[in-house]
């Protein structure tokens, strides 16, 4: 069948390691945040030192990197914004990502060189809304999260054929529309659109009686309470042909405050997943099992299709906990490797010596090795790696070496106690 031209896989970072990661994995483009005026005020986010440097790498490795500005902006933000627009300017990011039409007015006056793509923050839902932001000058448009594959699809009949469509594929669903939600700052004083969100669409509810305080009765009949609002995790790894066929141009995945591991298990599938459908449908269909058996080694929130093929049902809710599945345990990435073979790693969760681990690589291959000695920076030998953060140089045994970017992990279930 006719196929589109080849969607860009576009990764969240929420740091120079996890940017680094994301393009080595497979991304074509990351986004991430500065230290202010993005919605991920919580995650650790980019210094300028850092976004320089993370825009210099990206751009070695033929990637591009997207900012993310997209707070609903009060008077107070005007005047730093200003200023933080003419900073990145000098930086040369190649978009920034915003939603408020304020600090759309300040971005292209400030960065007339840098595209512009309208967050889906800005409640996407309608070609008109597309055809407005064209004119006004924005290269792309975030859909809302609300929007099915028919509506995308008719969007795109009726737009500009250069202006851009970027869809969520993959990740962590927002109850509210279009992400704009209220709880956060009626219920913690924290302004979600501001980026300080505190998740309360995760946290437990019950309902109270005014006569009778004290005395909870829960929402649904479930001795462990409910989640009303906890939504499972978006996962369109089936549906790539769909995807491409509606129009979308960037598939987005969600998880700006996610770790290395969970960016490079989810870039490497969907790049996978995207390059094989382009060679043709049977070889994306016949490697289903591994992408599918790849993305469950993330953390997520069991899967849901969204609102793609209609609006969800009481399916796409999770009501009895608000926790992760987690597939797999991260271990770190591989820094370096001296000429007999030992790698440096900043150790991220517990490891011991004689465990079987798994070496996951870029190009999708997983090798099994084994663990067989680990010593500290003061040369001093170890029988495991109890210490997070800990720089360590550890031997393994393994039908292919390592080589720097390789992330290392273990299958959740083998992780030690």
């Amino acid at each position: 069948m006719p196929k589109r031209n080849r969607p860009e896989l576009l990764i969240p970072a929420s740091s120079l390691e996890v940017l680094k990661t994301a393009v080595i994995f497979g991304a074509d483009a990351v986004y991430i945040g500065g230290e202010a005026y993005g919605l991920r005020a919580k995650a650790k986010n980019f210094d300028e030192s850092e976004m320089r440097q993370g825009i210099g790498f990206a751009h070695e490795h033929g990637a591009k990197v997207y900012v993310t500005a997209n707070i609903l902006a009060h008077n107070r933000d005007l005047s730093g914004a200003r200023e933080y627009f003419a900073r990145l300017r000098e930086m040369e990011p190649d978009a920034l990502i915003i939603s408020d039409p304020g600090m759309f007015t300040l971005a292209k006056e400030i960065c007339p060189g840098i595209d512009i793509h309208i967050s889906t923050q800005a409640n996407n839902t309608n070609y008109l809304t597309y055809d407005f932001w064209w004119k006004m000058g924005a290269k792309r448009v975030v859909s809302a999260r609300e929007l099915s594959l028919e509506e995308i699809r008719e969007i795109r009949e009726h737009i500009p054929p250069e202006m851009e469509i970027e869809s969520f594929v993959h990740g962590a669903m927002c109850i509210s529309y279009s992400g704009r939600c209220l709880l956060s700052s009626f219920l913690a004083g924290r302004d979600a659109n501001q980026g300080e969100c505190t998740h309360p669409c995760r946290w437990k509810y019950a309902v109270v009686e005014e006569t009778r305080p004290g005395e909870y009765m829960p929402v649904y009949e479930n001795e462990r309470g409910t989640y009303i609002f906890n939504s499972k995790d978006l996962c369109m790894i089936e549906h790539i042909p769909e995807l491409i066929e509606a129009g979308i141009d960037s598939f987005k995945i969600e998880g700006r405050m996610k770790t290395a591991l969970y960016v490079a298990s989810v870039a490497r599938t969907y790049r996978k997943a995207i390059d094989a459908y382009l060679e043709s449908e049977e070889v994306y269909r016949a490697h289903m099992p591994w992408y599918l058996e790849e993305i469950a080694k993330c953390t997520y929130r069991r899967f849901t299709t969204g609102f793609y093929f209609g609006k969800p049902n009481e399916e796409a809710q999770i009501y009895d906990n608000n926790t992760y599945e987690k597939g797999s345990v991260y271990l770190g990435i591989v820094e370096d490797v001296d000429a007999s073979g030992v790698i440096r790693i900043e150790q991220k969760n517990k490891f011991l010596v004689g465990d079987t681990i798994e070496i996951m690589k870029p190009d999708g291959r997983n090798i099994a090795a084994t663990v067989r000695k680990i010593t500290d920076e003061a040369g001093e030998e170890m029988d495991g790696a109890p210490h997070p953060k800990q720089i360590l140089f550890v031997t393994l045994e393994s039908e292919s070496p390592c080589e720097p970017f390789d992330l290392l992990r273990v299958n959740a279930v083998e992780e030690k106690s």
